[in-house]
């Protein structure tokens, strides 16, 4: 005789579906928030912001001050005494690649959302939307090194698997300081076909990254995307504060009362933000920025808008921010 009772589940041991179960949960959460608002903005039916791998010649024009001038036709520039650019058709389907980084420094968070969490959010919309066209994607997890390469594929449980992987990674020891230069060469060194490349860092590590992200971007378009905290760009009247680098766990005890110091703080943090903006415009890369306080979906919106907007490279030349948001696009 048949029984028609429906069996409990049966208990995981621990370590087994603890954190699948949160990406679960995480990635369904966001499906429902921002994926949906998202699909179709980032990822048309017949055209796409990101550039895929093909590319098919569409039409000749006469080359303006923003145009990138790989594109300039010389054969055609020559016979006519005129510049001339191509205009291509985007292949629709494209690989992408998440450059993450999860040093010490990517643990703070002055609010409810640490930086930690913010990135693996973003790897997880931006991953779940581009292959739900059919795209492939994959990442490069860096901690005191890159220590985790998960290859290109596509699907929902791929997805799954990119964010589960960036729960579990336990917090990097504090070792020194970050030197992202190792994530970069990395990627430029396995990463061989064009694909789309997103940068995934606070940008706090040892100087010298410029040139890696140029030389990246050389052969790939890459996107950096920042995370950072509102407390690392203003310090308020708090009083006496407790101090400690992430990156070395140096301690400090700092007196918020006095004016000075918040003067000097903000204005050391500006310099930071002004030498930052000059690097991503010397590697010739867009920058999104955000916050760990903002509103994830309403910044990824924005760099759309600004990507799609006419002459957006001259535009985001000008390094414009939206402070609703949090989003800053450089080029």
């Amino acid at each position: 005789m048949k029984s028609w009772w429906r069996k409990e589940p049966r208990p995981q041991p621990a370590g087994e579906g603890g954190s699948g179960a949160s990406a679960e949960h995480v990635l369904r959460r966001l499906e429902w928030t921002a994926i949906k608002r998202l699909d179709g903005l980032l990822q048309g039916d017949y055209r796409t912001l990101l550039r895929g791998a093909g590319l098919d010649l569409a039409d000749l024009r006469e080359y303006q001050h923003h145009d990138d001038v790989r594109h300039i036709d010389w054969n055609v520039t020559a016979r006519l005494q005129i510049p001339h650019v191509r205009e291509f058709t985007e292949d629709r389907e494209m690989a992408a690649w998440f450059l993450v980084d999860l040093s010490p420094s990517v643990d703070f968070g002055s609010g409810e959302q640490r930086k930690r969490h913010v990135s693996a959010e973003f790897v997880a919309v931006l991953a779940r939307v581009l292959t739900r066209h059919g795209n492939r994607v994959g990442a490069m997890l860096y901690g005191s090194g890159v220590d985790n390469v998960i290859p290109t594929r596509g699907g929902r449980r791929h997805v799954l698997h990119l964010l589960d992987a960036i729960q579990r990674r336990p917090a990097t020891a504090q070792t020194g300081t970050t030197n992202l230069c190792e994530l970069l060469d990395a990627g430029a060194a396995m990463i061989k076909r064009r694909s789309t490349i997103f940068v995934i860092s606070d940008f706090i590590s040892e100087p010298g990254w410029e040139r890696s992200l140029a030389m990246l971007s050389r052969r790939h378009e890459v996107i950096a995307v920042r995370v950072i905290d509102p407390l690392e760009l203003d310090i308020p009247d708090l009083g006496l504060l407790t101090i400690r680098d992430s990156e070395t766990g140096e301690q400090l005890l700092v007196d918020t009362h006095d004016a000075s110091f918040r003067k000097r703080f903000a204005r050391i943090a500006a310099q930071r933000e002004a030498e930052l903006r000059e690097g991503f415009v010397k590697a010739a890369v867009d920058a999104l920025e955000l916050s760990t306080d903002g509103d994830l979906v309403d910044a990824v919106i924005r760099f759309a808008e600004m990507r799609q907007a006419p002459h957006a490279p001259e535009r985001r030349r000008r390094a414009a921010r939206a402070p609703e948001s949090g989003v800053r696009m450089q080029s």
